[in-house]
């Protein structure tokens, strides 16, 4: 599969998904994406001391936290970046992940939560560089694209069938 199939795909389970389903995919990945290890990384000239304890804060508080609060942390931390381009990788991503979640609280779009799954595979992709012609070929890559479809599709390859589906019996 290549990155485009898998944006595609990515795409195709996330407007096929149950409201629950998908409530239960941002979740898990919001929360895999404000993880505390992500900003070890951080420097200390990169965002002001309240942009961080504001950071520190939303990440903790991910599942808890209301949209309006987010949205005030959001512009807390916005406020505080203290460099133009050179922001660190796990805090972009923190911050991508914050702003993608608060707006989905906050309109209950899916294309945030498209944008979230996005996230969650580069996150990935900046750990083991995955080939994009063949997206998958990492056990990292391939786990990450299974997470995210069992999450919105949980009868993916269970073999389920249309209870109302009556085969014929062959007679001899």
């Amino acid at each position: 599969m290549d990155y485009n199939e898998l944006e595609a795909d990515i795409l195709r389970l996330i407007v096929g998904a149950t409201e629950s389903g998908v409530r239960a995919f941002g979740e898990e990945t919001v929360t895999r994406l404000v993880r505390p290890e992500l900003l070890r990384g951080a420097a200390e000239d990169e965002l002001t001391e309240e942009a961080r304890a504001a950071l520190t804060t939303a990440c903790a508080n991910v599942l808890t936290i209301s949209a309006a609060e987010l949205h005030d942390e959001l512009a807390t931390i916005y406020d505080g970046i203290l460099v133009d381009d050179d922001l660190n990788p796990g805090v972009l991503t923190a911050i991508q992940a914050l702003a993608h979640w608060q707006t989905y609280l906050e309109r209950n779009r899916r294309g945030d939560l498209y944008e979230l799954a996005i996230r969650s595979i580069e996150d990935v992709d900046h750990e083991v560089s995955a080939d994009l012609d063949d997206i998958l070929a990492t056990p990292e890559m391939a786990a990450e694209y299974e997470r995210i479809r069992r999450l919105l599709d949980p009868d993916a390859g269970q073999g389920t069938r249309d209870p109302l589906h009556v085969v014929p019996e062959s007679r001899p």
